[in-house]
């Protein structure tokens, strides 16, 4: 008997590899793997490496040099662009015919699985219409932002405060940091619960371990030749997918534990998001996808985000001495922040935010998948089920969208007579744009700049590597390799100083 089902188990393994082998050749042969131009014989023998650090550099090169600003990766068979009429195309004008599409809810199925990021159709409506009532709500502001003074005061200031002058010993990943006070912050606004891996210890929970590995390998399974390879991965149980079906236990069993407890001691009297949306959800799985969802969204970008802007503000000191003065200004010399009102006069810090973010985004590109055959502004022609992406990072380093000067960390740039005017969002996606635009923008913006705020003001930030250039690791969000060394000494004193915030309108037409 047990021969007989060995044989079987045999015949079933030759059959799954020769039905997989099959597929790859199909998929392979509709990737063009034959094409010899230029473009696919830099990114298949990655030649470009020798002139460009990231992929991203690359790409936005080859944009910025394309007079569409939209370039083909045949291989791929990915259509690339940096247009903001594209963008708005996309985003907006003809927003039902590029959704997520399959491929990528595919991809991210096992761990976002029905979660408003994504789907499309009438399960994003859903979701979007939802989190816009209660995201929209005061209460769940003023939520928020006591949850992050909370984290900023007793958590990331005293870390700071304990490392700070001690170069020897002294030295903090700041990315490091960042993802551990969003993750701390995001569980308590989700889930009313406390992971505490912003503590002097720096301890990593359980579930923080494997959402970070659920979410490196899920980005990892975008990156193979075929996607056969994962599911075959996945359906023998062997590698990164049996690692990944780890991660996920661990946490689909804290999300549903945390969701049945919370139902059993009542939702009236919890001010977390979870307890708001268990008022119109009954599904256990369904809420699970959604708040997971939202912490990846909400965690990782607003870290991401974080990391950028300090790395720039260490680069740019003036840049600090002005958010610094203007602080002053408005909330106080040694004073604490007290309102939204009062962050939302910090012009000039919401101007240097949106800046580091126009040459740093924490989500550089976006695909949509194209479902019947459609024509873009800039005359590019896209074939059904070709994957188009629109790159913010490019865009942000494109001379005919903002100017000459566009590869320059200017907070001015974004400020008329001192006042912050934002950007026509096509021409800056950061948030995305049109019917997906992020619904957590406001909160997001609160957060980073709180955190910014309580640094720039107590610290000053010292580069390890003060020549260092960026490097990116693969991911769903920007992250530095090797993440944000940093020195961090205590600020004493404050220096006069004698720049002018007032701002011009130096935007590129």
């Amino acid at each position: 008997m047990e021969h007989e089902a060995w044989r079987a188990f045999l015949i079933l393994m030759i059959t799954v590899i020769i039905l997989s082998l099959f597929s790859l050749s199909r998929y392979l042969l509709k990737l063009k793997l034959w094409c010899n131009c230029e473009i696919c014989d830099a990114y298949l023998t990655m030649s470009w490496s020798k002139e460009f650090d990231n992929l991203c550099d690359w790409y936005a090169h080859l944009l910025s040099k394309s007079q569409s600003k939209t370039i083909h990766i045949h291989v791929l068979g990915n259509t690339i662009t940096a247009n903001p009429d594209n963008v708005e195309y996309m985003l907006k004008t003809r927003f039902d015919n590029f959704p997520k599409g399959k491929s990528f809810s595919m991809i991210l199925g096992d761990f976002l699985g029905q979660g408003i990021f994504n789907v499309d159709g009438d399960l994003w409506r859903f979701q979007k219409n939802m989190a816009s009532l209660e995201l929209d709500r005061f209460s769940i502001r003023f939520y928020a932002l006591e949850i992050v003074n909370h984290e900023i005061k007793n958590r990331l200031i005293p870390l700071l405060s304990s490392v700070a002058g001690k170069e020897d010993h002294g030295i903090l990943d700041l990315q490091d940091v960042f993802r551990r006070f969003s993750f701390d912050s995001m569980c308590k606004f989700l889930f009313g619960l406390d992971p505490r891996c912003l503590e002097l210890s720096l301890p990593m929970s359980e579930f923080a371990v494997a959402f970070d590995l659920a979410s490196k390998l899920s980005a990892e399974r975008a990156m193979t030749v075929s996607p056969m390879i994962w599911k075959i991965k996945r359906m023998l149980n062997l590698g990164s997918e049996k690692q990944l079906k780890e991660a996920l236990k661990i946490i689909d069993i804290l999300a549903l534990e945390v969701i049945r407890q919370r139902r059993k001691m009542g939702i009236s009297t919890h001010k977390d998001l979870l307890s708001r949306f268990m008022g119109t959800v009954n599904d256990e799985t369904y809420l699970r996808d959604i708040v997971i969802s939202f912490l990846l969204a909400g965690r990782d970008t607003v870290a991401s985000a974080l990391t950028g802007f300090i790395w720039l503000l260490a680069k740019h000191p003036h840049v600090c001495s002005l958010i610094q003065l203007e602080a002053d200004r408005i909330i106080g010399q040694n004073q604490e922040l007290q309102s939204f009102d009062q962050l939302r006069e910090l012009n000039y810090l919401q101007a240097a935010v949106y800046e580091s973010m126009r040459l740093y985004p924490p989500i550089q590109f976006d695909s949509k998948f194209c479902q019947e055959d459609d024509l873009l502004p800039d005359g590019t022609f896209v074939k059904k089920g070709t994957r188009v992406t629109y790159h913010p990072y490019s865009m942000g380093r494109i001379m005919e969208i903002w100017g000459e000067d566009c590869l320059e960390f200017k907070p001015e740039r974004w400020l008329k007579n001192g006042v912050f005017f934002p950007e026509n969002p096509f021409k800056y996606p950061v948030f995305q744009a049109g019917f997906r635009v992020c619904l957590g923008k406001e909160m997001a913006l609160v957060e980073i700049k709180s955190v910014a705020l309580s640094i720039v003001r107590k610290f000053q930030i010292k580069l390890v590597s003060a020549n260092r250039i960026p490097r990116f690791s693969p991911g769903l969000t920007a992250t530095l390799s090797g993440g944000l060394p940093v020195i961090v000494q205590e600020r004493f004193t404050i220096t006069p100083i004698k720049y002018s915030i007032s701002g011009h309108d130096s935007k590129g037409k």
